[in-house]
């Protein structure tokens, strides 16, 4: 299987940068992690939110295939703790889905062409972060989910 994650916009934060790929390089080989960013929208600032979230979503749209299981990481998605996170990734690991795609939207969402391909919506948490830090945070928690389900000594309740 593989796990990929979009994201719209650079990391251009060093510190960010360390950390993901700390964690990147701990992730097992069965998870096939890929990380793909989105180059941001040159002339955002003469866009309405709605034409910038449409002309993400074609971005986006473009870097993922017909079959891709599409997993939109957004607030008002469904909220796990790490060990229901672990488990539903075991899930998608033990199901015949060859490639789940967690996606990552732009400053105001996620375009109305990506909401309707999407298949879920997961949420790291209700409150809001920067799209650098939600990079951050959800490839700890792939990573937590790797630890907890082969009982490695990272995961304490």
């Amino acid at each position: 299987m593989k796990i990929k994650l979009i994201s719209v916009g650079k990391t251009s934060q060093k510190e960010i940068i360390s950390l993901f790929s700390y964690y990147k390089e701990r992730l097992p080989k069965i998870f096939n992690f890929e990380s793909l960013e989105i180059k941001e929208l040159k002339n955002r600032s003469s866009l309405s939110e709605i034409e910038q979230k449409n002309q993400e979503a074609k971005l986006i749209l473009e870097q993922i295939n017909f079959s891709d299981f599409i997993i939109l990481l957004d607030e008002k998605g469904k909220s796990f703790t790490s060990k229901d996170f672990a488990n539903y990734i075991n899930q998608k690991l033990i199901s015949n889905q060859q490639s789940i795609v967690f996606i990552i939207g732009g400053p105001y969402g996620f375009g109305d062409e990506i909401i309707q391909r999407a298949n879920e919506k997961v949420s790291l948490s209700a409150m809001t972060f920067t799209h650098q830090m939600i990079r951050l945070f959800f490839i700890e928690q792939l990573y937590r989910a790797y630890s907890i389900l082969t009982n490695k000594k990272y995961h304490h309740e």
